[in-house]
């Protein structure tokens, strides 16, 4: 006997406003639509029981959460999972576990190993629990929860699937661009006699052994790698792997960071008119949209790298700007700051990231006019925990810095206070005006560097001292206020000049 039950959805919504007001984050996990409940007995040993449950329209990922009781008798059960009409032509099995998961999902375009991704169809699906072991004497209960998803539904839910791989607040390092397999990435062949499409596994492993918290997996307009990444995240349990993608038309290039979901890249199309209806569909995904390597050319040398749109861009749309890409901030030619720094004069509140952009995972050093090795510049995000959601919403916010050298053991912070009100970059700050701003900054890592602080697009130079002596120095100086709107940020530079940090700005009674 199966039972059924279902969340009341009028109770869910009564405690996220209570979460809500009472400000607590609400990246808990969500209550399941389905719960499935049934008991085994000595006679179903050596059998096979379907466990129907139906899936309405609309739905294009089902996970399954499968406890039992029983163990310390040896009981086990396995389980599979069949669709409706016989998808990949075996009675309808999308995957068996055997006894290896109790978690899994699959979806239109991604699954845990040992399923099969593809359509979703409505209809009658089941669980398939295949019994190797239950004494006679025997009786085992279990429970299958199952979570239905939606197009559209942000990339980190169900939070099940996405447990933080760090929690606690801390300034998380990573890389946002970078391509393999699944699209132009290349290294060397086994034997090393040809260059061939890169396996993600390489870029993944890459990425852990520099050090990287997380990285974004962003090949050319291609989701295909969300499959590999379900194989991969349970074993770099302490690299996040990002699902993220570079929409490339001829009029430029962005990534798209924290989705899987379709997107229509086909601009200048009927159906994707400009750059607006482009970003339209992205802002209804979730995630973070930045402006690629903006200051390139578009052209036969780079065809349509550069940002080259054909109609105004609404820039409201767009939610960063790769200000650094690779090695670029040593070039005044492509370096996308200058781009990035106009945004800010506009008034816009884009994030400046970087991405090493990186084609070619076997890379050790950089290569002039060339690729990049990953994690060169690394993205610093200050965010609540080491999530998928906690990164995308840290980004979105602006709680970041650049580190374009991607030096471990460096780290860099900045702070404004007005009154009695303190915040990092990336936040507002009202400031009256006849007011103090006291702008705090804190460096490791960088002796013999010194700091300077643009405000509005223009180097000023403030009555403090801001050269680093120290291993680990704090600088601080007083800004005063004129009541209007400003932005103020701060890069760190080497002695010989080279850029090394490069930090998002403070907003200024905007």
């Amino acid at each position: 006997m199966t039972e059924y039950s279902r969340c009341p959805p009028r109770f869910l919504a009564l405690v996220a406003l209570w979460l809500t007001i009472l400000g607590v984050a609400c990246a808990t996990e969500t209550a399941p639509d389905l719960v499935l409940r049934g008991r085994l007995d000595g006679s179903d040993n050596h059998s096979y029981r379907d466990v129907p449950f139906d899936v309405p329209a609309g739905v294009n990922r089902i996970t399954v959460q499968f406890e039992y009781s029983g163990r310390e008798e040896h009981t086990a059960v396995d389980l599979g999972l069949k669709d409706p009409d016989g998808f990949h032509g075996q009675q309808g099995l999308r995957g068996w576990t055997g006894g290896s998961k109790r978690l899994f999902t699959v979806g239109a375009v991604d699954a845990t190993p040992s399923f099969s991704p593809g359509p979703i169809q409505p209809g009658r699906w089941h669980l398939l629990l295949g019994i190797p072991n239950i004494r006679a004497a025997s009786t085992s209960d279990f429970t299958a929860k199952i979570w239905f998803g939606h197009p559209g539904d942000p990339a980190w839910q169900p939070a099940v699937l996405h447990p933080a791989l760090r929690t606690g607040p801390g300034w998380y390092r990573g890389d946002l661009h970078m391509h393999g397999a699944h699209s132009d990435g290349s290294c060397k062949s086994e034997s090393g006699d040809a260059r061939v499409p890169c396996p993600l596994s390489f870029t993944v492993e890459d990425a852990a052994r520099r050090g990287l918290d997380f990285i974004a997996l962003s090949d050319h307009n291609a989701v295909s790698q969300a499959n590999d990444i379900r194989e991969l995240q349970p074993y770099y349990d302490r690299l996040l792997l990002i699902p993220s993608r570079e929409v490339t038309t001829f009029q430029g290039h962005g990534n798209l960071l924290g989705s899987s979901e379709p997107l229509d890249f086909r601009l200048g199309s009927k159906a994707v008119p400009d750059w607006n209806a482009l970003l339209t569909q992205a802002a209804g995904l979730h995630g973070v949209f930045s402006i690629n390597h903006p200051i390139r050319p578009n052209d036969e040398t780079c065809m349509g790298c550069g940002w080259t749109p054909a109609q105004p861009v609404d820039m409201h749309l767009v939610q960063a700007i790769e200000a650094v890409n690779g090695m670029d901030s040593l070039s005044p030619t492509y370096s996308g700051i200058a781009f990035w720094q106009e945004q800010l004069d506009k008034g816009f509140h884009l994030t400046g990231i970087g991405g090493s952009d990186s084609h070619d995972v076997k890379l050790p050093l950089p290569a002039p006019g060339g690729s990049n090795p990953i994690g060169i510049p690394t993205t610093v995000v200050h965010a609540g925990e080491l999530s998928m959601q906690a990164i995308v919403e840290a980004i979105r916010a602006g709680h970041v810095y650049i580190d374009t050298q991607g030096k471990p053991g460096s780290a860099f912070d900045f702070a404004a206070t007005a009154g009695d009100r303190t915040v990092e970059m990336g936040d507002t700050l009202p400031a009256p005006r006849n007011s103090t701003v006291r702008v705090a900054i804190h460096v490791k890592g960088m002796a013999g560097a010194h700091g300077e602080i643009i405000v509005d697009g223009h180097l000023v130079k403030p009555k403090a001292d801001l050269a680093i002596r120290d291993a680990e120095q704090s600088l601080s100086f007083d800004w005063p206020s004129d009541g209007r709107r400003h932005w103020l940020r701060a890069n760190v530079r080497a002695a010989d000049g080279t850029l090394l940090i490069v930090g998002n700005p403070v907003y200024l009674n905007d």
